[in-house]
């Protein structure tokens, strides 16, 4: 099958995207609202850019009525943010926070999610998620109606559970106790499978 992208509509061209681009990481974004309670929203168009300064890039589109959404808005008003990576336990949540809703009406008053302090940060994190970074914004650029937003990494929380040593002695992320969700088309997640090492060449 070739599909020729320039003839389909951008619904189409989406649905065919999301599920071929797979699996996504998925930045679970809280952000402060105007009136200091929390937004919580996931982001599948994310990811790393640089490590020198540290960045990511997350692409934002807007609400269904053409709106600007939330975590957007909060982030151009208060320059930072807390990206946390979700594990297989919190996808129900993460999609519980795709909901659209008014503007300033924080997804965590309907959910059971606990907030602690992000050390080097004004904002707090989930206390579930066993990754989190704080992000300071660098600069958005327009594409369309989608908002690039470009951040530099500034704090890293890891839980001591998927933290270990590689054979040199230096930090090792255990992928497995990770178990990050990836996302891929609809309303599907991939979580973490067989795990393949492969040494690159010298």
């Amino acid at each position: 099958m070739h599909l020729d992208l320039s003839t389909l509509a951008p619904a189409q061209v989406y649905a065919t995207m999301t599920q071929t681009i797979v699996p996504r990481p998925v930045a679970w974004v809280l952000s402060e609202n105007d009136d200091s309670s929390f937004n919580l929203a996931p982001f599948s168009y994310f990811n790393a850019i640089s490590s020198a300064p540290p960045m990511v890039m997350l692409s934002i589109g807007v609400k269904p009525g053409g709106e600007i959404k939330d975590t957007r808005y909060n982030i151009e008003q208060r320059k930072q943010f807390i990206v946390h990576i979700a594990h297989r336990e919190m996808a129900a949540k993460v999609t519980a926070t795709s909901a659209t809703l008014a503007r300033g009406v924080s997804e965590l008053d309907s959910l059971d999610l606990d907030l602690v302090p992000m050390p080097g940060s004004a904002l707090p994190r989930l206390n579930d998620c066993r990754v989190a970074y704080a992000c300071r914004l660098s600069e958005i650029k327009m594409i369309g109606q989608q908002a690039i937003v470009f951040a530099e990494l500034e704090h890293l929380y890891l839980d001591d559970a998927v933290c270990g040593k590689d054979a040199k002695g230096r930090l090792k992320v255990l992928a497995d106790k990770l178990d990050a969700i990836g996302r891929l088309g609809g309303s599907e997640y991939i979580t973490a499978g067989d795990i393949v090492s492969i040494d690159r060449p010298a």
